[in-house]
């Protein structure tokens, strides 16, 4: 009989100890739920992309590049419903920068250009890092989208300086003094 007792007992506790398990369980989720909301608007407010338009000069001379073209659809188009929808424009955000770099044309093929699509590039996949943690610190995601708004405007800025500087005559006997100032072509002693 007292083992009968005792399995009771026993079983009983299990039952009421798992009970409150759950309650705690649930509260606890209901707190991260609130909390991942909170972060949701935080993020959703501060998730804006203003690009600039280009010059209508520059604008034609990229207009075959497609990487880029795609780069800035894809980040004017505004993630809505989770963080997991945020998670992913970051992931193709990423994805979609590597590609710049690979892809960019002759004539902006120079390290200017090269150096800017790299900051993009880190800060993008930065942006990429800090969404997908577990504990996701809104204030570093939204100053990522803020930094990375001033890096495509400067990226923009340094291709308009190229096509502008592309544009510039060259004078009579410019390119002779040029050949004169290159040191690799210099007579070793």
């Amino acid at each position: 009989m007292p083992f009968k007792t005792h399995c009771t007992l026993l079983i009983t506790l299990l039952l009421v100890s798992c009970q409150n398990e759950n309650k705690e369980l649930i509260v606890a989720q209901q707190k991260d739920a609130q909390k991942r909301e909170v972060v949701f608007s935080a993020i959703e407010r501060g998730w804006v992309f203003d690009i600039s338009p280009l010059e209508g000069t520059t604008q034609a001379k990229i207009n075959n590049w497609v990487e880029w073209r795609n780069f800035l659809t894809e980040i004017n188009q505004k993630p809505k419903s989770t963080i997991g929808a945020f998670q992913k424009k970051a992931a193709v955000l990423s994805k979609k920068a590597m590609e710049l770099e690979l892809t960019v044309p002759a004539e902006f093929n120079k390290q200017q250009i090269k150096s800017r699509i790299s900051v993009i590039i880190t800060k993008v996949k930065s942006l990429d890092l800090y969404i997908h943690l577990r504990q996701i610190p809104e204030q570093k995601v939204i100053k990522l989208v803020n930094d990375l708004n001033t890096e495509i405007d400067y990226f923009q800025l340094q291709m308009e300086e190229i096509v502008k500087r592309s544009q510039i005559p060259v004078e009579e006997g410019e390119q002779d003094l040029i050949k004169m100032k290159d040191t690799s072509r210099a007579i070793p002693n």
